[in-house]
């Protein structure tokens, strides 16, 4: 996947989207390497066992491991440098097995301090439909 040229990120307009990602299949292995990487080993991610103690059923994704993805869709159309804002909400959990589709619209065109800007409008939901983490981000415009 290519990064959008600055030609064609400033031809964005309300509406237009971002090519979208789709992971594979969220696994063990994923949630284990991402409680190594990011340092959070709380047991509800990685350990059946406490969290079937807990009342769950089973392990599910860390919300900061879907905000990863939803960051790696942006990072991959844009330049890293363009993001000025990022942030979501967390809205249901990401069970193992799920395939997260992250999305990103445009919803504003905008200006701050004599430079343009869009706000896009985030969203990672299951192959189901149902909405994981909603979100915002602002990106500076060459």
């Amino acid at each position: 996947m290519s990064k959008l040229a600055p030609t064609a990120l400033r031809a964005l307009n309300v509406g237009d989207e971002l090519r979208p990602l789709t992971t594979a299949p969220i696994s063990r292995l994923t949630l284990a390497l991402y409680a190594g990487a990011s340092g959070d080993h709380n047991p509800m991610h990685v350990d059946i066992d406490f969290a079937r103690r807990a009342g769950a059923p089973d392990v599910f994704a860390h919300g900061m491991l879907g905000m990863a993805f939803l960051a790696r869709m942006l990072t991959a159309a844009l330049p890293m440098s363009a993001l000025r804002q990022f942030g979501v909400r967390f809205a249901a959990v990401t069970q193992v097995g799920d395939v997260l589709t992250c999305r990103a619209k445009v919803v504003e065109r905008l200006e701050a301090d004599g430079r343009p800007l869009l706000r896009l409008e985030l969203a990672a939901t299951d192959a189901g439909g149902e909405l994981k983490l909603a979100g915002d981000a602002l990106v500076a415009v060459p």
